[in-house]
């Protein structure tokens, strides 16, 4: 019994409590935690936020770890988690302001703005401390990061942890989730959204996605402006992107051919273009019209293939330096890239793990992939060299003072916001200066979950006893009304704005207030409702930027009013 008793509460004659019992009751809490995790309500589950209340519950037992320990291990796990968040958002970060994308990232800090807003107002006219308004602030938006980065600035400014944090985030994260799924169904009334009007609209790609969105379509050249004409000179004409991976010629009814820029269209020919959907019109209008084409029935000589870029000598490089067309004779046609479709235009660098797709002969295109790889096994190999140099960079960078005007404090990104601005950096010019940095999904995912699994279990071990006292009193009832109104009513006013103001597609609007909240339970409910992919681009859109400024804001709270 003395074993047992000694591994859940310690050896005392060992600092921490033994390494078998620490490993132990973070094992305990975590395992229970997912566990938990994976119990949902009418497809709505807390996910790891299970992993928290069962440390609350641990530490309300005294079944801890030594608490410099515990310490340490909460400020790894977060730096891991971030790191790793940071790599994931990084290649997509700056792009993701350009065309469409200016407006939803435009409204996503309206939306984080009203939250700081709505969270300052209840601050100033109740007698909650701003730590605890933090805390129920990050928990009323789903944000964990937020929280590390809440408890981390306050531990910079005073020296002392804020347990207040914790539990404010812990009593707000039900309703954090809850609350958003409540505030869509309430717009989709108020707004009287027809949903099978809006899906239309979202999978044709028009709107604010069309800069993510690619079209293909086959068009009858009949306009005698461009008879003659080669693809390059009807790409200057046009002056927009668009790519032709094939063409068929009147004059021979059993082939398609290849297409380059020297390629000259005639009367008749049929081109099968890909494009975005505001390029779709003009395009058709310069050159003919628009017809229904089966590319199939006239042989099958080109076919068309996807293949992962996993050589690491081709990261960086652009399309036309590759050569392929000229040297292969095989055309790509389009580029994948997290998940985000782009054009295959001469100038688009290529990065490891983008997934390109192909057209050419059956051996060309085996040419094309022993030149690109197409070897996953080669992805099996974590990269670690930018994580371990990334996360030393982060830790540097998060101890770099700096000065806003009105704060007297000097203000630091701390362990929160330094690994990830390092991250996002390494991750966005990783590829331009050769450096690997791509890891594969599940490598990035594992090292991403690990973080804020060790970090949520420390959480919840090290506030247990705060946190059951307050719940269960008046005050945690009111905190609880708190976190719904910062839940809803940011998510109702910036619905309304995105719709009348910004005129955004209600599917790709609800991902855009799932993304300013960094809510993939409310993300989850959305793809439910529709199987456009527009709720899921809107919120991979503004889902970095908006978990920047979640990082950001609150530790300037923190130091503003702390």
């Amino acid at each position: 019994m003395d074993i047992l008793r000694n591994l859940f509460y310690g050896f005392p004659d060992l600092w921490g409590g033994g390494v078998a019992h620490s490993v132990m009751i973070l094992a305990l809490v975590i395992t229970l935690g997912l566990s938990l995790g994976k119990i949902k309500v009418k497809g709505v589950s807390l996910g790891l936020a299970w992993i928290l209340f069962i440390g609350l519950i641990f530490g309300h037992f005294s079944l801890n770890l030594d608490e410099h320990l515990l310490h340490f291990l909460k400020e790894f796990g977060l730096i891991l988690f971030v790191y790793s968040i940071g790599l994931e958002v990084g290649p997509s970060f700056f792009s993701s302001f350009k065309n469409g994308g200016k407006s939803l990232n435009l409204l996503s800090i309206i939306v984080i703005a009203l939250s700081i807003i709505t969270t300052l107002g209840i601050y100033s006219i109740s007698n909650t401390s701003i730590t605890s308004m933090a805390g129920i602030l990050s928990g009323a938006v789903t944000n964990t990061p937020g929280l590390g980065a809440a408890q981390q600035a306050f531990s910079d400014l005073r020296h002392i942890d804020a347990p207040s944090i914790a539990a404010g985030y812990a009593i707000a994260y039900p309703m954090g989730v809850l609350g958003v799924i409540l505030s869509f169904i309430i717009l989709r009334f108020a707004l009287r959204i027809d949903k099978n009007e809006e899906e239309a609209q979202a999978k044709r790609g028009f709107g604010h996605l069309e800069a993510m969105t690619l079209n293909t379509f086959s068009v009858k050249i009949t306009n005698k402006m461009i008879f003659g004409k080669t693809v390059k000179e009807v790409r200057h004409i046009l002056d927009r992107d668009f790519m032709i991976s094939q063409i068929h010629r009147p004059d021979n009814d059993n082939n398609k051919e290849m297409v380059n820029g020297q390629t000259v269209l005639n009367e008749g020919d049929i081109i099968y273009v890909v494009a975005h959907p505001i390029v779709q019109e003009p395009l058709i209008a310069l050159c003919g019209e628009k017809i229904d084409m089966a590319w199939e029935e006239f042989g099958n000589e080109l076919i068309t293939r996807r293949i992962r870029i996993t050589k690491p000598g081709i990261n960086g490089k652009t399309i036309s330096q590759m050569q392929i067309r000229s040297n292969l004779g095989t055309n790509i046609t389009r580029v994948n890239r997290a998940g985000v479709d782009l054009i295959a235009t001469p100038n688009l660098k290529l990065q490891l793990g983008d997934r390109v797709t192909v057209v050419g002969t059956e051996l060309a295109i085996s040419h094309t992939e022993k030149v690109l790889g197409n070897q996953m096994k080669r992805l099996n190999y974590p990269n670690l060299i930018p994580i371990f140099l990334g996360i030393m960079l982060g830790c540097i960078v998060a101890n770099i003072p700096f000065f806003i005007p009105g704060i007297n404090e000097n203000l630091r990104l701390g362990l929160t916001g330094g690994p990830l601005v390092v991250a996002i950096l390494i991750g966005y010019f990783g590829p331009k200066y050769n450096l690997v940095t791509y890891n594969t999904i599940s490598a990035n995912l594992m090292l991403r979950e690990i973080g804020i699994c060790i970090f949520l279990a420390c959480v919840g071990l090290g506030t247990g006893e705060q946190f059951i006292e307050t719940v269960a009193t008046e005050k945690g009832m009111i905190w609880i009304l708190y976190g719904i109104g910062i839940t809803m009513i940011p998510i109702l006013l910036g619905g309304i704005i995105g719709r009348y103001l910004f005129h955004i597609n209600y599917f790709t609007l609800l991902g855009v207030l799932a993304g300013a909240n960094t809510n993939p339970s409310a993300l989850a409910y959305v793809r439910e409702q529709t199987s456009a992919d527009s709720p899921t681009v809107g919120y991979a859109n503004v889902y970095p930027f908006a978990m920047f400024l979640r990082i950001v804001t609150i530790q300037i709270i923190i130091f503003v009013f702390g």
